[in-house]
């Protein structure tokens, strides 16, 4: 899909910015390169849409090199998002997520659809396509900036920092909604970051660099468990390099898929003999089709039992929950953050298929320290 072939970038008659730079990018790819300030990071994506001129070396982009290509139609072939989003603030909505489209001169009936489309994929309703940059949130205006990019359906999207002038909570669901859009839409992304975290959520593969030049180049957990140099091991930080099991990374290898369920129509007299039989004090409320709805807890029943009598009347619909592809390490960071014994986990449809626990997760990392042949005496003592 893109290929860069001893690509350097030089300012004046020495300093090279980027030197001799060598990368295959397969398509459908998600590539986060990252290093520190003044690494050539931000330099060599801007070399792919020739936003910066590639002083030595090729850039291919399906065969094609970039220089034989006019800058105009080149770009208005490759997605573009940015920190600072660049909405503009007289158009609508609509107006924005279709500028491309309208300077490849789609028609109007087209350019509408198009836009009603893609605002039903970050979860907006088509009354905010007539509405003003104004009037949305910062993680709104963000997700309006993704949805331009994707507008005239470029196999090729570069994105510099998207989130991050967002605040925490908003980055950390865009990510998800990101990375999950990503994969169902089989795009090519090169993204760039200072936020390793972030790299490791969202990368099939990290390409590190450092003056200029590439470090290391693999997946987020080959670069966790075997860094290239000491170099690598300090930009990480000695606190991600924690070791699970080999092979082992997605939710869907550890969870249990026998999660204590309870029917929203069912009695609140029902919910606490289960709790009772499967000695636990919360379900996982659930409908006829095996969609997830909420949970309901001990506390729940004994506030409510007075006035309600049934699951339905007093689920909790607020929750965090995963799919079977999310990485165990991003699992476990937001089940600390957000104090939670266990998390769910669903399909694209949001049944659900199982639940992670802090026990399970802990058997994970007891088997990664000491092994599983250690026997359950040794590891009381330990403990």
């Amino acid at each position: 899909m893109l290929t860069f072939k001893n690509v350097s970038k030089v300012y004046g008659k020495t300093k090279k910015a980027v030197n001799s730079l060598n990368l295959n990018i397969n398509k459908g790819e998600f590539i986060c390169i990252i290093g520190p300030s003044g690494c050539g990071k931000t330099t060599t994506m801007k070399m792919i849409n020739r936003l910066i001129e590639p002083s030595e070396g090729h850039i291919l982009i399906e065969g094609k090199d970039i220089m034989d290509q006019p800058k105009v139609k080149l770009r208005r072939d490759i997605g573009y998002v940015i920190q600072q989003i660049g909405l503009f603030p007289h158009m609508t909505i609509g107006e924005n997520i279709t500028l491309v489209p309208k300077l490849l001169q789609w028609p109007k009936e087209k350019r509408k659809a198009r836009a009603e489309e893609l605002i039903e994929l970050v979860h907006l309703s088509k009354d905010y396509l007539d509405r003003y940059p104004q009037e949305l949130s910062g993680g709104q205006q963000q997700r309006i900036g993704v949805l331009r990019a994707l507008a005239s359906n470029p196999p090729l999207i570069l994105m510099d920092e998207p989130f991050g002038a967002l605040d925490p909570i908003t980055r950390d669901g865009l990510q998800e909604e990101f990375k999950d859009l990503q994969q169902r839409l089989g795009k090519t992304i090169v993204f760039v970051t200072h936020d390793m975290d972030e790299a490791i959520k969202l990368a099939d593969r990290i390409v590190i660099m450092r003056d200029g030049e590439i470090v290391q180049v693999d997946t987020p957990d080959e670069i966790l468990r075997n860094p290239a140099n000491e170099f690598v091991e300090n930009f990480i930080g000695k606190d991600r390099l924690i070791q699970t099991k080999p092979g082992v990374t997605k939710v869907g290898q550890i969870m249990n898929k026998v999660p204590a369920t309870i029917h929203k129509e069912e009695t609140l007299s029902t919910a606490i003999k289960q709790m009772k039989e499967k000695r636990v004090d919360s379900l996982l409320v659930i409908d006829h089709e095996h969609h997830l709805e909420g949970y309901i807890d001990v506390e729940d029943i004994e506030q409510n039992r007075k006035k309600s009598t049934t699951v339905s009347e007093i689920v909790e619909t607020e929750l965090y929950k995963v799919k079977e592809n999310s990485l165990i390490r991003d699992t476990i960071q937001k089940m600390l953050k957000r104090h939670t014994k266990y998390v769910p986990v669903v399909d694209e449809n949001n049944k659900l298929k199982g639940i992670v626990t802090r026990a399970t997760l802990a058997d994970l990392v007891y088997d990664s320290i000491w092994g599983e042949e250690e026997s359950e005496e040794e590891l009381t003592t330990l403990q």
